[in-house]
């Protein structure tokens, strides 16, 4: 599975951003899904994630009321709709995806693929 990020970039505090991840080679049923994030000189953290269902969703307090993960089968693509964003929020976002079911999924070290990240800035 290839995983493909985009819609990162500069967005006032406030403001919204909706950042996709393009799955090929991979079905995203077959999949659980998760966001994470790093800035510069922090380690990376978790954000969101989907369950393999697509029901159960999964949140970073820091994230809760201000960000929604979903996904478009048909179109194989998983987003991390995110408003309200505060400066804190600026990192460089990842997508990553899990084959097997029963695992933490804030947990970013049980996931198998991950995407290159695209890069978010709140200015303030």
């Amino acid at each position: 599975v290839q995983l493909q990020a985009s819609g990162g970039g500069l967005v006032q505090n406030g403001g919204s951003l909706r950042l996709s991840c393009a799955a090929s080679g991979g079905t995203l049923t077959a999949h659980a899904w998760g966001w994470f994030r790093q800035a510069p000189g922090k380690e990376r953290e978790f954000v969101a994630a989907l369950s393999w269902s697509g029901t159960n969703k999964y949140y970073a307090d820091s994230v809760k009321g201000r960000f929604t993960v979903s996904r478009d089968n048909a179109k194989n693509t998983v987003y991390l709709q995110m408003s309200s964003l505060k400066a804190e929020d600026s990192a460089i976002y990842y997508c990553a995806a899990r084959r097997l079911m029963g695992a933490q999924l804030e947990d970013l070290n049980v996931y198998d693929y991950w995407g290159q990240g695209t890069q978010v800035t709140v200015s303030s």
